[in-house]
């Protein structure tokens, strides 16, 4: 063999080594790394992958505060989702404070800047399609960011029962989680089994709605929102579709017996637990994990029923996320540079 031959053999293999050992490098676990993003990547909004196993690129922070919500715990910084979730929140704490009697929203969890899964808590709310709404109505007051932190929200229990506390329960909530309901874009709605009950038990007249109304474990201080898989998001797989059954059944007499709140057995020999990888997610999300972001917080926040038309970003191509064509009504903040 020549030694020009020769030395670009060496020179290959080296390139495809170091390709391989920058690929291994580059993969990690999941959680660490998109909960260490402070800011979205500054494209076409697209979720990708499942609510409890994917990501989210073009991001948009719900503000602070706004006419009828306030965000808490705002040291998760997990007050990030899909545009359309962000319009969504803001619509409902203005027409349920309008129409419905609920004097705000207070605002839990989102998802992360960039989604994937978080360092604690949930396994779901990786996509931006998730929300979390205290069921403890918004005061008067504006919290301070400690008050944030420290404020907890009220159980809708009696005691350590499982039903609700009918001193606590309140018609404006039965109204509020109506009206979440009634948006076509919301597919599920998790609540404690105790909620679900007290609903099947008082709601008179239309009952459509509480199809979308799923008792869950946990869920008895706040209510889960979850909407459906948005245009622009190829790469986002859906749940299946709800039935039109109340949901008063059988299935709800299930949470009602001791086999869901059942300890688990404990395994002979302990069992590691898995560690989700970077390489577990969809492909796509190694690209929005490495994409360029905004130059602050501000550039990719926007106000209630925000009109900001989306600049053109020379370092992240149009069609990175979103296949053309699937750009968002103009009444649906997206984020760019603010001029």
């Amino acid at each position: 063999m020549k030694p020009r031959t020769l030395l670009r053999f060496a020179l290959s293999a080296f390139i495809a080594l170091t390709g391989t050992v920058n690929a291994i490098a580059e993969d990690g676990p999941a959680k660490q790394l998109f909960g260490a993003q402070v800011l979205p990547t500054v494209s076409k909004a697209q979720s990708a992958g499942f609510y409890s196993k994917g990501c989210l690129a073009g991001g948009v922070a719900l503000p602070v505060d706004g006419p009828a919500w306030q965000v808490m715990r705002l040291s998760r910084n997990r007050r990030w989702g899909h545009p359309r979730m962000i319009a969504l929140l803001e619509k409902l704490s203005t027409e349920a404070a309008a129409k419905d009697g609920w004097p705000g929203l207070l605002v839990g969890d989102i998802s992360q800047p960039r989604g994937g899964p978080m360092l604690t808590g949930h396994a779901s709310h990786q996509v931006g399609l998730d929300a979390d709404i205290w069921l403890t109505p918004m005061p008067k007051h504006r919290f301070t960011d400690e008050e944030r932190e420290k404020v907890s929200a009220a159980s809708m229990l009696k005691g350590d029962t499982l039903y609700v506390d009918p001193e606590k329960w309140t018609p404006a909530r039965t109204a509020l989680l109506k009206r979440a309901a009634s948006y076509p874009e919301v597919e599920r709605i998790f609540v404690h089994p105790g909620i679900k009950k007290k609903l099947c038990d008082s709601v008179q007249g239309d009952r459509s709605w509480m199809a979308k109304v799923r008792p869950y474990w946990g869920h008895y201080y706040h209510f889960h929102v979850r909407i459906k898989c948005q245009p622009g998001s190829p790469n986002c797989k859906p749940q299946q579709p709800i039935g039109a059954d109340d949901g008063c059944g059988k299935s709800l007499a299930w949470w009602f017996t001791d086999e869901p709140w059942r300890k688990a057995t404990e395994p002979a020999k302990p069992v590691k637990p898995k560690v989700m990888m970077l390489s577990d997610l969809p492909k796509v999300c190694a690209q929005i994990l490495n994409a360029p972001g905004p130059k602050s917080v501000a550039d990719v926040t926007f106000g209630a029923r925000a009109k900001v038309a989306q600049p053109a970003a020379a370092d992240v191509p149009a069609s990175a996320y979103a296949p053309e064509g699937d750009d968002l009504p103009e009444d649906v903040p997206v984020p760019g540079q603010k001029p």
